[in-house]
């Protein structure tokens, strides 16, 4: 196959993926692989497979073609390709929760600046890098990282990159309890697809919904949660977009268990929980097990709650997802507390206040922890934050 046939080829696929066609569109970039001989076509169809075993939440196969997608670039000897493969490697190991290999993958790809590409990828690295940075609870360097590829996004007119770096930010703010932020940027990211998105992939409208969600729900507005939420759900459904299936079965389950109605909420998790595990999604699998512990402690089964402690809590650790372990300490601390287990509360209290310490979360004005219940917080150049009050 030759490089025109192979053009022609990619832009069948293409347009077969456009209109949701995305089995016959793998057929077709499969077959470009297995029988084009023009290396720089070769990249390009790996880039397609790439980016749709993502979407379908297949992030070992994405990890796969990421790695052979190195190896052509190797055989190009650009170091734009280089810098685009190796940032691919870093989504793939970002997705698969690998958070360590994620960052140092991206700082390989900082360190090979070629042309004028890798300087306009700058600002993706930097995403991919800050989602790595907020999987391990390193907060300061998270947002460092958020606010280059925000620098990034403006300096390139890159309103795709802004709507992503907005929906980072709302989840960061989430962590952290500022739930006016964490509001604020999935709603301008909403704005951009809005006013920029009308040829667009529908994911991005379906993204900021869905953080749009979770901020509602946070802040007690459960009919909009509720209403965000179904919105983004619908465009993943039509879309075969699996890992968006899963946080928005997790979202209507955390509703639900704000409603108190754990019966409604519980099949929900458990739908959330299948999908998170098929898909490899551990971060989310933690989220799911909090949900769930948080059911059985409303219904007064300690034992079941200490249960579902104990599975996120050995995941948690394995990621070395520090906000995680101090939610779980939290939820011990209360469950010991309601048992009478003198020795094993003071236990989680020590852990608890530990974590708290390790991920610096206090404010360096008031001395007080960030993250206990919804506050307001303002960010310095420096990246460390403090009570707005």
């Amino acid at each position: 196959m030759g490089q025109d046939q192979t053009k022609q080829q990619i832009e069948k696929g293409l347009h077969l993926y456009q209109s949701n066609q995305t089995e016959k569109a793998l057929r077709v970039w499969m077959r470009v692989l297995e029988k084009s001989a023009d290396p720089a076509g070769r990249f390009r169809v790996l880039g397609c497979l790439i980016t749709a075993h993502a979407e379908m939440g297949r992030y070992k196969d994405m990890l796969k073609f990421a790695v052979v997608q190195i190896d052509t670039a190797r055989e190009l000897e650009d170091p734009d390709y280089l810098t685009e493969s190796y940032l691919n490697l870093a989504r793939s190991n970002e997705k698969l929760c690998e958070f360590q290999k994620t960052i140092s993958y991206c700082k390989t790809c900082l360190n090979m600046q070629g042309t004028t590409v890798s300087l306009q990828l700058n600002g993706q690295v930097s995403l991919s890098m800050g989602n790595a940075f907020l999987g391990l609870s390193i907060f300061q360097k998270a947002l460092e990282c958020f606010e280059k590829a925000l620098r990034y996004a403006h300096n390139n007119d890159d309103k795709m990159l802004e709507c992503r770096v907005c929906c980072s930010l709302g989840n960061f703010y989430a962590q952290i309890k500022d739930y006016e932020k964490a509001l604020f940027f999935p709603c301008k990211a909403a704005e951009l697809v809005n006013d920029y998105g009308k040829g667009w992939s529908l994911k991005y409208r379906a993204m900021s919904q869905y953080h749009m969600a979770v901020a509602y729900r946070k802040l007690g507005r459960l009919a909009d949660a509720m209403d965000c939420c179904e919105e983004s759900m619908k465009i993943a459904l039509q879309h075969g977009d699996r890992p968006l299936q899963a946080l928005c079965l997790l979202c209507f389950a955390d509703i639900h268990r704000s409603r108190k109605d754990v019966q409604t909420a519980i099949p929900r998790y458990d739908s959330s929980m299948s999908i998170m595990t098929e898909i490899g999604n551990r971060l989310g699998l933690i989220q799911v097990l909090l949900g769930v512990t948080k059911c059985w402690m409303i219904q007064k089964e300690l034992d079941k709650a200490l249960e579902s402690i104990e599975k996120a809590q050995e995941l948690a650790e394995g990621l070395g997802n520090k906000l995680g372990l101090l939610k779980l300490h939290c939820l011990c601390e209360r469950i010991y507390r309601t048992k009478g287990q003198q020795r094993e509360l003071r236990d989680h209290v020590v852990k608890f206040h530990e974590c708290v310490e390790e991920m610096e979360l206090y404010c360096g004005m008031c001395g007080e922890s960030i993250g206990e219940k919804n506050n307001q917080l303002q960010a310095l150049p420096c990246s460390h934050f403090f009570h707005l009050k």
